[in-house]
């Protein structure tokens, strides 16, 4: 990985609409910023960005406000910034201050407000990149998130972002290893709770602590994938065989997470010489029948998606295959491959969101991530070689669509025919 987030690009201007924190969480991905830009035509680029990072400045500023409604906004504002802007420059040189912001709003905000700081906080470790600079805001929220996520009496939303944050900081952000493994015992000791019991009944947990006990499991899982060989061994024996029994709960997403964990944990082993496995079949067999689960009890669907997952899953853990799927960003296109680089996609797509694929062009160190090289330079008109006008646009699917509804008529006067015949 980089020592460093190094983003220089020119901030990317919000259109003249974006005057507030709601109209803030509207904003466009990287591609429409420019057309935005071109059409409005009014003002330069240069006065575009100086008033995008005077709002910036303004809901870092609002961060330490009094009402808990106008702080929770400023975080949301921050939060979609840095999820559709590569703002390097800018967040650099204000880092102490946002980490401040975002440590008095864990400590002292509520639910909502703690949630919103948990999730700014990564998104700024991915801002930062690897290096001394995330490292030292990660040395600051370390305790506090580990704090939140052990106490029982803390906002359980609260707990589940933290879960959710805390690992892909410590992925982005930890510079020790046994730090890792020891934060990954936090997670073991909240998900191994849902654990099934030895006679096969499954422990009486209530949605919310289920979905954090599930954040802590994907989280761990997150982790898994930058463990040293050693490390790896140590934990398919002592947790491999122990993970089936979540495959037993009552929570679908909690049985899905534990399914990919599995595979993940195969793909892993794999690469470990040698690796043996004494629960193979009886393995396989709950994992069949998760992958044609008929209950008639379960909604129909999360039957679906349950036999979608697992299906892979029992591949990967038969035939060690993955089920391949090719993301296009731009000009360019990346294959997720395998069950550690499907892990480590979704787990920056919770955060990024709808602005993983202008990351996946422009952040050097979630292309550093993924292998994808420097960053390819495309300047605007360019782009806007690229992009056909709404008017184009209209007319290629309005000939698509008559030439659908041309097709369709034959083959309905070829029934026709046929059924007179």
């Amino acid at each position: 990985m980089s020592s460093r987030g190094g983003q220089h690009g020119t901030v990317q201007p919000f259109s003249d609409e974006d005057a507030s924190i709601e109209t803030l969480s509207h904003c466009s991905s990287f591609s429409d910023a420019t057309s935005v830009a071109d059409e409005g035509g009014e003002a330069s680029e240069d006065a575009a960005q100086e008033d995008f990072q005077y709002k910036l400045k303004g809901f870092i500023d609002s961060t330490v406000d009094k009402s808990a409604k106008t702080r929770q906004g400023a975080l949301d504002g921050l939060k979609t910034a840095m999820a559709t802007r590569i703002l390097y420059e800018f967040i650099s040189e204000r880092r102490m201050t946002i980490t401040d912001s975002i440590e008095r709003c864990l400590k002292k905000g509520k639910g909502d407000e703690q949630r919103a700081a948990a999730s700014l906080a990564c998104l700024l470790c991915i801002q930062l990149g690897s290096g001394i600079e995330s490292e030292e805001v990660f040395k600051t929220l370390k305790p506090i998130f580990k704090n939140i996520l052990a106490d029982g009496s803390a906002n359980i939303q609260a707990r589940q972002a933290v879960a959710t944050s805390l690992g892909l900081c410590t992925l982005v952000a930890e510079d020790d290893i046994w730090d890792v493994h020891a934060t990954m015992e936090c997670f073991e000791n909240l998900f191994t709770r849902s654990y099934a019991r030895a006679d096969g009944t499954c422990p009486s947990i209530n949605p919310q602590t289920s979905q954090l006990h599930t954040n802590a499991l994907l989280s761990w899982a997150l982790l898994l994938t930058i463990c040293t060989a050693n490390q790896l061994k140590d934990i398919l024996r002592k947790h491999l065989s122990k993970l089936q029994r979540l495959l037993e709960s009552d929570d679908v997403n909690m049985r899905i997470a534990a399914g990919e964990t599995i595979a993940l944990l195969f793909e892993l082993a794999r690469d470990m010489d040698p690796f043996e496995f004494d629960d193979w079949d009886d393995l396989c067999d709950k994992l069949n029948a998760l992958a044609t689960d008929c209950n008639k009890h379960r909604a129909k669907t999360d039957k679906r998606k349950q036999r979608s997952v697992f299906r892979d899953v029992l591949k990967a853990v038969e035939e060690g295959d993955f089920q391949s799927e090719t993301i296009r960003f731009g000009t360019e296109r990346m294959t997720i491959d395998s069950w550690v680089r499907k892990r480590t996609y979704d787990a920056f797509r919770e955060f990024v969101g709808s602005g993983m694929n202008y990351h996946l062009q422009a952040n050097e160190f979630i292309r550093d991530v993924f292998e994808l090289g420097p960053p390819m330079l495309v300047d605007s008109a360019t782009m806007k070689a690229m992009k056909i006008s709404r008017f184009e646009r209209h007319l290629h699917n309005s000939a698509a669509f008559k030439a659908r509804t041309k097709a369709r008529s034959k083959f309905r006067d070829k029934r026709v025919d046929v059924g007179e015949f």
